[in-house]
C-alpha cells in the first residue's frame, strides 16, 4: 500500500533552488520536473524570488513554483500582488506566495524598513495582496490600513488575471505566527528548526487546537515542512558538515527562546555572535553537539535519513527538504544537493 501524507493523500515533495546562471537553472528544473518533485521554491536572501521563478516557469510544464519565501515587509504590497500575478500568468496558474515576516534584524537592519508588529503587519499585507488580485482588473477603491494606504486613483485596471485568488502560504517558527497562518491563509509552511520530533508531538495539537479555533478543516489548509538533510554514507562527515548550519540560526538572539523549548537554551546561548547576530560561524560551530545537530538535522545514508523524516508526515502533507550550506564548499554544496535527488528518488519509488 503506498505510504500517505497527514491527509491521506500522495506524499509530495518540494525541492529549493538558489539564483542560478541559466543553464544550470533550466537543467535542474527539469531534473527536479522528471523526478516528480511537485514544485520548487525560490528564497529571498536579498534580492526578490519572482525573477528566478519567473525563468523557471519558461522551461517547466507542470512544476509548482512557490516564494519560499517573500519577506513581506520589504515592498509595498501592490509590487508583491503585480509580481506575483505576473508569474501565475507565465506560468499558467502554477504560482504560489509563500510570505514570511522574516526577523527585525533583517527587516529593519538590512532592508532598513520602519518598524512594525509583524503579526498585524502581515495579516494586512495578506488582505491588500489579496484584495489587488481579485480587483485589479474590475477597479480599486482606496484602501485605508494601519500600514498601507492607497487611493489607487492613478492605478490602471489589468488583464484578468489567471486566478483570481492565488494561493498564499505563510511561514511561520513561533506559535503565534502559526496560528495566523492557519487563521487566514492557504498553506503552512514549518520553519527548519521544527524538527521530526517537535513537530510530531509538540505542534501536532497546536496546529489541531488552531483549526478548530478557526473553525477550519485539516484539508483546508496544506502544511509544508523544511527539513534540513544531510545525505552522507558517512554519518559522522554528515554531522560535521551540518554543525555550522546549526551554529548559524543559533547565532539569532531572536530564536533563543525556540532553541531552549528544545532542550538546547545553553549551546545556543554560546553560539550568540558577538557584533549582534553575524559573524564567523566556523569560531562558535564547536558549541554545538552532535546530538544538537541531529535533533535539527537527519544524517546518514538515504534509508536512515527517510526514517528519521518519516515523523512529519504525521502532520504534513508536502515536504521542502533542504541541505545544509554554511562554511561549505561548492563542491559539497552539489553533493549533498545530488543527495536530495536521491531521497526523493527513493521515496517516489518507495510509493
Amino acid at each position: 500500500m503506498p505510504k500517505t501524507n497527514a491527509t491521506g493523500g500522495p506524499r509530495r515533495f518540494w525541492g529549493t533552488m538558489p539564483v542560478l546562471p541559466a543553464a544550470q537553472l533550466t537543467e535542474t528544473s527539469r531534473q527536479m520536473e522528471a523526478l516528480g518533485f511537485e514544485g520548487v521554491f525560490v528564497l529571498q536572501i536579498y534580492g526578490p524570488p519572482f525573477v528566478p521563478l519567473a525563468a523557471t516557469a519558461t522551461v517547466t510544464e507542470t512544476l509548482k513554483l512557490g516564494t519560499g519565501i517573500a519577506i513581506a515587509g520589504t515592498r509595498s504590497p501592490v509590487e508583491t500582488a503585480y509580481a506575483a500575478m505576473d508569474v501565475d500568468r507565465i506560468s499558467g496558474g502554477r504560482f504560489i506566495l509563500g510570505l514570511g515576516s522574516s526577523i527585525p534584524s533583517a527587516v529593519e537592519g538590512m532592508y532598513g524598513m520602519p518598524k512594525t508588529k509583524p503579526l498585524g503587519h502581515l495579516r494586512e499585507i495578506v488582505d491588500v495582496v489579496r484584495y489587488i488580485i481579485a480587483n485589479g482588473h474590475k477597479g480599486l477603491d482606496p484602501y485605508e490600513g494601519q500600514y498601507f494606504k492607497a487611493d489607487f486613483q492613478e492605478m490602471m485596471m489589468t488583464a484578468p488575471p489567471v486566478r483570481e485568488r492565488i494561493p498564499i502560504w505563510i511561514a511561520a517558527l513561533q506559535e503565534k505566527m502559526t496560528d495566523l497562518a492557519i487563521e487566514i491563509a492557504d498553506g503552512l509552511m514549518v520553519h527548519a528548526l521544527w524538527s521530526a520530533e517537535y513537530t510530531s508531538k509538540v505542534q501536532k495539537p497546536v496546529i489541531e487546537a488552531a483549526l478548530a479555533k478557526h473553525g477550519r478543516k485539516r484539508e483546508d489548509i496544506e502544511i509544508n515542512a523544511w527539513p534540513w538533510i544531510a545525505i552522507n554514507p558517512d554519518k559522522q562527515q554528515a554531522i560535521d558538515d551540518a554543525r555550522a548550519t546549526v551554529a548559524a540560526y543559533s547565532g539569532y538572539k531572536q530564536y533563543e527562546p525556540f532553541f531552549e523549548k528544545q532542550g538546547f537554551g545553553d549551546q545556543a546561548r554560546a553560539c550568540q555572535l558577538a557584533l549582534g547576530d553575524h559573524g564567523d560561524v566556523s569560531k562558535v560551530a564547536h558549541n554545538v553537539s552532535d546530538e544538537m545537530v541531529l535533533a535539527f538535522c537527519a544524517c546518514g545514508s538515504v534509508e536512515e535519513v527517510l526514517e528519521q523524516i518519516e515523523p512529519y508526515w504525521d502532520v504534513v502533507d508536502s515536504l521542502a527538504p533542504m541541505t545544509p550550506y554554511r562554511d561549505l564548499s561548492m563542491e559539497k554544496l552539489m553533493y549533498y544537493y545530488g543527495g536530495l535527488f536521491q531521497l526523493v528518488a527513493a521515496a517516489k519509488a518507495q510509493g
